[in-house]
């Protein structure tokens, strides 16, 4: 069950978030990788900068001049998913 402080891989699982909002925040942080508050689903929000910055192997991949762009989304999204969102 989602509550304040839910994974969005939880709020995923709940049907709170769907692949497609966690596809675009994958997106707005590759376009911008000093987003903060991003609006992950209806309710809640996602600092996508902590998220990443919070995950070792993400930050280090999309840090990589060499590692392809699909990958870095890859590892984006794995970030997102097991970051908490914060109900608002």
């Amino acid at each position: 069950m989602a509550d304040s402080s839910s994974t969005v891989g939880e709020l995923f699982k709940a049907k709170a978030v769907t692949d497609e909002q966690v596809n675009a925040a994958v997106e707005a942080y590759l376009k911008d990788p000093e987003t903060r508050a991003y609006p992950i689903a209806d309710g809640y929000v996602l600092d996508l900068a902590a998220a990443i910055a919070g995950h070792g192997w993400a930050s280090s991949v999309v840090a990589s001049p060499e590692i392809s762009l699909g990958f870095k989304r890859g590892a984006v999204w794995t970030a997102i998913v097991l970051a908490r969102a914060q109900k608002t």
